[in-house]
């Protein structure tokens, strides 16, 4: 019985590591899951110890949540490299990754052009978290106090206390007056 327990014990610890078992694929995967989300969090740790000794925290959170993103990105495609079907299925989908790659790029138009203004708006810096700042609004010109500068959307909150959200390539493209500066 001993024995018999000893070899299935050997085979699993075989299965766990090998790619071509789909225990192992799975193991793996969660394997590369939970690195990920350990480095995620230990980013989100950092920026949040780092905002302590920062008067402007605009950019570090732009960078936490870039970051984040990233990590689970690297993190799929390690994993997919690892793993003997996936790269042949990477090698049997080259072929459509330029037609992929224009459709994606046209659907994500929107999406990337958000993604870079937020970047511009971390960058050149025409606004800050806790600015105080008047734009125009559907609903007309609104004063607000910026919040959030995030990947896609900055978050304000208005005057009488609601939260607006606005897409960074409107932010970018708009007309903003600056009642009220953060020391920086």
């Amino acid at each position: 019985m001993k024995s018999e327990t000893l070899q299935v014990v050997s085979m699993l610890r075989l299965d766990l590591f090998t790619t071509s078992e789909p225990l192992g694929i799975a193991f793996l995967g969660l394997l590369f899951f939970l690195f990920a989300l350990f480095l995620s969090m230990l980013t989100r740790r950092l920026a949040r110890r780092m905002e302590s000794f920062l008067t402007d925290v605009t950019g570090v959170r732009f960078a936490s949540a870039f970051l984040q993103v990233l990590v689970f990105l690297i993190a799929f495609m390690l994993y997919s490299n690892i793993v003997p079907g996936l790269r042949a299925l990477g090698t049997a989908l080259l072929a459509g990754v330029s037609v992929a790659s224009i459709v994606l790029g046209l659907a994500a138009q929107t999406t990337l052009s958000n993604i870079v203004a937020g970047g511009a708006l971390v960058l050149f810096r025409p606004i800050r978290v806790g600015d105080s700042i008047r734009f125009a609004t559907p609903e007309g010109v609104m004063t607000a106090e910026v919040e959030i500068i995030g990947l896609g959307h900055t978050r304000l909150r208005g005057s009488a206390g609601e939260e607006v959200i606005v897409p960074n390539s409107v932010m970018v493209n708009s007309v903003i007056i600056k009642k009220r500066e953060v020391a920086a």
